[in-house]
């Protein structure tokens, strides 16, 4: 593992650096009422999906540090985890690399009424597997010719692919990561591999490169979001997210509280039980 202080020198992060286009952050007062106009609209869209038995596939990629978790974390704390279902799949066992390079993540396809989110996904590949040459020249390569006829295979079959690009800055990646480095409540979020992407920073940047040009097609484009503001970035993906689904709020039958019945009423206050000290 790298020493952190040879890779991230131990200078004053660039903070307050706006992102293009954006005079400044975005207040936590606004983007708190934003998010929560969206997820309500989130919501809307979990109704739609278990009535309609909609299956809807979505990827979010990017540099590490771009956003990603954040972003995943404000589209699914106010929704079902059994209809949005996260998938962050470790380094593959020896056994799963002998499979097809996709067969990992198949079984993790939605069936009919649910959204999975992959945080990262078969574009591994295309990604770090590349810049740090865990595959093949050959491997590579097919996979970058197989991956747009496999998606639409996908989409043939009824399933909504979408497909996110979190792309963060030089200085406001080093801003994080300098961030994980001196705060212990982030320190597990800072890996060797993460300072191997911050040292190889270009070499990500060709990667990446390859890879839009080979797999945003019409059938599964690639949706470019803009996140040295994380906020901004959230609110934005979110957006269009529901832009790109053509979903309709459902209707609700009026629901009332029933009387509780006093059938078989009895003490039920936990009397004698170890209740835990109440030092707040």
């Amino acid at each position: 593992m790298h020493d952190i202080e040879q890779v991230i020198p131990a200078t004053k992060p660039d903070a307050g650096r706006p992102q293009v286009g954006t005079a400044k952050k975005l207040k936590k007062k606004d983007y708190e009422r934003e998010l929560h106009t969206l997820q309500v609209k989130l919501c809307h869209l979990q109704d739609w999906v278990k009535r309609t038995g909609a299956r809807i596939i979505i990827v979010f990629e990017g540099r590490d540090a771009a956003g990603k978790g954040g972003t995943i974390k404000a589209i699914t704390e106010r929704v079902s985890p059994r209809v949005f279902r996260v998938v962050a799949l470790p380094a593959p066992t020896d056994r799963q690399k002998s499979q097809m390079f996709i067969q990992r993540y198949i079984e993790h396809f939605p069936a009919a009424g649910e959204i999975v989110i992959f945080d990262r996904s078969w574009y591994n590949r295309a990604g770090v597997e590349r810049v740090m040459g865990f595959c093949s020249e050959a491997e590579y390569r097919r996979f970058l010719d197989l991956c747009p006829r496999i998606e639409r295979f996908i989409v043939d079959g009824g399933t909504q692919l979408i497909k996110f690009w979190l792309e963060v800055g030089k200085q406001e990646q080093k801003r994080r990561f300098l961030a994980r480095i001196e705060d212990p409540l982030r320190q597990w979020k800072l890996s060797s591999m993460d300072l191997e992407s911050y040292e190889r920073w270009y070499a990500f940047s060709k990667a990446r490169d390859a890879m839009l040009a080979a797999t945003d097609t019409d059938d599964a484009p690639w949706h470019i979001v803009r996140s040295d503001d994380k906020r901004r970035a959230r609110l934005n993906c979110i957006t269009q997210l529901l832009r790109l689904i053509s979903y309709r709020e459902q209707k609700h039958d009026a629901v009332t509280l029933p009387k509780r019945s006093k059938e078989d009423a009895y003490d039920d206050t936990l009397r004698n039980r170890r209740f835990v000290t109440e030092r707040y």
